[in-house]
């Protein structure tokens, strides 16, 4: 990994290791500027961490990628995240059965399961089938450009039914959104879908930090300083805490939006979403299958065996179920968890061991219409900032604006 200890000297200097960050800095290195990344953490990644526990594979919080979102595909081939994809659908717990709901384009055996169990009527198949036409055909900027509403009235608009808004999209796009309402902006929801059903949900084998330490083995040697929290920006300079001020003729912010916040007093930044996913082990999965597991009850945001879905996150023998629910993590969350999970799997999850819990604050921006899917990175003179807070709660969107924020740097320092 391109870490430094020496004298920095550079261009431009990048604060925060995320992926927004990084893709900044490639982009900014690539076009022959000397650049610096000061990370606070002692890893690159952000929010983009993983650990190692007792052989387990942990990532904080339940994250996956999707090898079809175009910034991943242009700066990462497929072949060095090792992919583990998942089902292409998702099992729901309606209470006395378990439905799988697929893409009926790419399952139709799965059309007959879904009405004999009743999760969804004719007519929210015809509706889940021309969505998932028009979403997948679509070019991107026709659905960036589509009428704005909340994620629950374009569903309505779509044609299905209030009964399978509840009990399938609600239910998923909790884990997706973080937010229980429906009340994600309908643009961020159709450029999710799409990315879906055009591509698959997968996690990197050996976990999800492989993104980011790829991204960080393109830059220059030395371009990563850990261990470097930034106190304050100066006028054409950072300031460590440490007190060392380091010259740069811009400075791109690349943190969580709380930290943009405090460099860059004025900053007008989102609510967030905080999540928190609990670890379990098993001495046997109690699934079998590669898939998601949704609640009709809503009592969890999602579960998943990820050892059925990458047999590396978890030593031979055992099983790691990763479930997440909105907010933090307390001892009654922690029994009403169990109980939901005995049920859900339909065996006593209260005698699987807790191998940890990860609560992510700023897990994600909320994103309510009207959500700009793009907006200007330059917030004065010499300074900029990016991040998912700034465009799509992606890592799609973390990318895009570490992007737009090295073209924006660029088309500035070569002005007259």
């Amino acid at each position: 990994m391109s870490v430094a200890d020496g004298p920095v000297v550079a261009d431009v200097v990048v604060v925060g290791a995320g992926v927004a960050g990084l893709a900044c800095a490639r982009d900014l290195a690539a076009a022959g500027l000397g650049v610096t990344v000061l990370e606070a953490g002692d890893a690159v990644g952000g929010r983009m961490r993983t650990d190692r526990l007792d052989g387990f594979t942990v990532d904080r919080g339940f994250q996956v990628v999707n090898p079809a979102y175009p910034q991943l595909r242009r700066r990462l081939p497929a072949r060095f995240l090792a992919p583990r994809p998942f089902l292409p659908g998702v099992l729901v717990h309606t209470g006395d059965r378990r439905v799988l709901l697929a893409d009926p384009r790419r399952r139709p055996d799965t059309v007959t399961s879904l009405l004999t169990g009743r999760l969804a009527r004719p007519r929210d198949l015809a509706a889940l089938a021309a969505l998932g036409a028009r979403d997948a055909l679509a070019p991107a900027r026709t659905l960036k450009h589509a009428p704005e509403r909340t994620t629950r009235a374009a569903l309505a608009a779509a044609g299905f039914s209030d009964a399978f808004v509840e009990d399938f999209f609600r239910p998923f796009l909790s884990g997706v959104f973080l937010e229980d309402a429906l009340e994600t902006s309908s643009r961020v929801f159709h450029l999710v879908w799409r990315s879906m059903l055009r591509g698959a949900l997968c996690l990197p084998a050996f976990g999800v930090q492989s993104v980011p330490r790829a991204l960080a083995a393109a830059l220059p040697e030395g371009t990563v300083r850990l261990g470097t929290p930034v106190a304050r920006l100066a006028e054409g300079a950072v300031v460590t805490a440490d007190g060392t001020e380091l010259p740069a003729r811009a400075v791109v912010v690349a943190t969580g939006a709380a930290a943009a916040a405090r460099l860059l007093p004025g900053l007008d930044v989102s609510a967030h979403r905080t999540v928190t996913t609990y670890y379990h082990v098993a001495d046997r999965s109690p699934l079998g299958r590669p898939l998601l597991l949704v609640d009709t009850r809503r009592r969890v945001l999602n579960t998943c065996v990820l050892s059925d879905v990458a047999p590396e996150y978890a030593p031979r023998g055992s099983a790691l179920i990763a479930t997440s629910v909105l907010g933090g993590d307390t001892a009654p969350v922690r029994d009403a968890v169990a109980a939901a999970l005995s049920e859900m799997y339909g065996t006593d999850a209260t005698a699987w061991d807790l191998l940890v819990a990860r609560t992510v604050e700023g897990a994600l921006p909320a994103m309510p219409p009207s959500w700009p899917l793009t907006r200007p990175c330059r917030t004065g003179p010499g300074r900029y900032v990016c991040g998912d807070h700034r465009a799509t709660g992606s890592v799609q969107g973390a990318l895009a604006g570490g992007a737009r924020a090295a073209r924006e740097v660029l088309r500035d320092l070569a002005a007259p």
